[in-house]
């Protein structure tokens, strides 16, 4: 239905586009936070999961370090941290690496990753601890240990679209969003992967970004639902 510009790569690892900030108009207008306390949380090997996931990790390091994430803090690269796209921000997870058994604890403190096939993007010190920093990838475990808020229910949503070459593709992108869902915030913005689009649905609902996400077809790039909080 809607077209767009093909998502740069690069042969290491692809990293997560801008991210997704609970006030906008800007992810870049909000002053950066000091890294939140760590939650007191039983990280044992044994300690039961909320929450299980299994799927594909990759890692972030340049030219996100020392840039604002998401939660507002100011990410760095050699602290125990990851994306997710939507697990509750400050929710402390256990990643597992399917092949080799290593694990680490880290907290969610930014959004991502923005490529289909990929569940989890680590810090450059969580890949390392799990063996996912030289292949760039791997198949981990992901165990919610503990989380802020509820999983499955509520939440602040909106739908994050691109990556675009062309900022005139995410423009016009953006008109024809705005004009047919004329009660949502469209939003375009430049970031170091490209040109993104971002649909904040009335209400930050979920239900409705779910529908927005099902609609929304793009010929290049993709559609991803995300949590803002």
């Amino acid at each position: 239905m809607l077209t767009g510009c093909e998502h740069k790569k690069t042969s290491a690892h692809i990293p997560p586009p801008p991210t997704v900030t609970a006030n906008p108009p800007a992810p870049t207008e909000a002053a950066a936070r000091p890294p939140a306390p760590a939650p007191t949380v039983e990280t044992g090997k044994h300690q039961k999961p909320i929450y299980v996931e299994t799927g594909q990790a990759s890692w972030y390091g340049p030219p996100y370090h020392n840039r604002r994430g998401a939660n507002g803090e100011v990410y760095d690269q050699n602290a125990l941290t990851a994306a997710h796209r939507t697990l509750p921000m400050n929710s402390v997870v256990r990643v597992t690496n399917q092949s080799t058994q290593h694990a680490v604890v880290v907290r969610i403190t930014d959004r991502g990753p923005f490529v289909e096939d990929r569940v989890i993007d680590l810090s450059l010190a969580a890949a390392k601890a799990v063996d996912v920093w030289r292949p760039g990838t791997a198949t981990v475990k992901i165990e919610v240990l503990s989380a802020p808020a509820s999983i499955s229910e509520g939440g602040r949503w909106c739908v994050q679209i691109g990556a675009f070459q062309s900022r005139h593709d995410a423009l016009k992108l953006k008109e024809k969003l705005q004009d047919h869902y004329q009660n949502a915030q469209v939003i375009e913005f430049t970031g170091p992967t490209g040109e993104w689009v971002r649909i904040r649905p009335e209400g930050d609902d979920k239900r409705k970004a779910q529908e927005v996400a099902g609609k929304t077809h793009v010929k290049e790039g993709g559609v991803f639902l995300v949590r803002l909080d």
